[in-house]
């Protein structure tokens, strides 16, 4: 995964390419609850989720040779990614605020199942529609517009490197959504297991290349455990 590793159609051209790492669990990724950004609750990794980063950042290691940054999303959950993540790569840790999850206003805290009672026409308003926000939050729209600005600081600043950005669900559903020519509401298609593995590539002329989806070390497949 090297900025100089070429595969298909890409092979030759020079590419920026973004390991984008999902932080691992925290109590309410285990309970399935809305978690927002700086706006929100900002809960740290649970012990679980330490060990699941851990291990991303262990299978990650070949790429000590080819990174030397580690970007992160200011939210405390993927700083404490990125710190685990930048010691297994002994790579420097910088943080980027573009890259933080989406801001889901009232609905931070709640699971999926308490939005819907409480908040039902505002639901499936925001599931309708990328351009609308949760109560006091921050629309999908939004979201992307921002994640896309600091995707181009990065490619600024990194041009033909390889890095790591650890960060949340939206983000890299967005940046994935992007690289495919999906709209936004896209992102409502896919799912990510946390502390999992997504690797997009970034070209001169502005093609991108999904390379990896979702992926996860052997110690954590889930074809292996069963609960796929």
């Amino acid at each position: 995964m090297s900025a100089k590793t070429s595969r298909g159609w890409s092979a030759g051209a020079a590419a920026t390419t973004l390991v984008l790492v999902r932080h691992g669990v925290t109590k309410h990724t285990s309970s399935m609850a809305f978690s927002g950004g700086l706006g929100g609750d900002n809960p740290p990794l649970t012990q679980e989720g330490r060990e699941q980063v851990r291990l991303s950042a262990e299978w990650l290691r070949p790429l000590a040779s080819s990174v030397s940054t580690v970007i992160t999303s200011p939210v405390r959950r993927t700083v404490e990614t990125g710190d685990i993540v930048a010691g297994a790569l002994d790579a420097e840790l910088v943080e980027e605020p573009g890259f933080a999850e989406l801001e889901f206003g009232e609905w931070d805290g709640l699971t999926f199942a308490e939005v819907v009672s409480r908040f039902p026409d505002e639901m499936k308003a925001w599931m309708g529609s990328s351009a609308v926000a949760p109560p006091g939050g921050e629309s999908l729209a939004d979201c992307h517009e921002r994640v896309q600005d600091a995707l181009t600081r990065v490619l600024a600043a990194h041009a033909g490197e390889t890095v790591v950005v650890t960060t949340h669900v939206s983000p890299i559903k967005l940046l994935v959504a992007a690289a495919l020519g999906a709209p936004p509401d896209g992102a409502f298609s896919m799912e990510l297991a946390p502390a999992s593995v997504t690797v997009v590539s970034y070209f001169a002329d502005h093609r991108a290349s999904m390379r990896l989806f979702n992926a996860l070390p052997a110690a954590r497949d889930p074809f292996a455990a069963g609960t796929f």
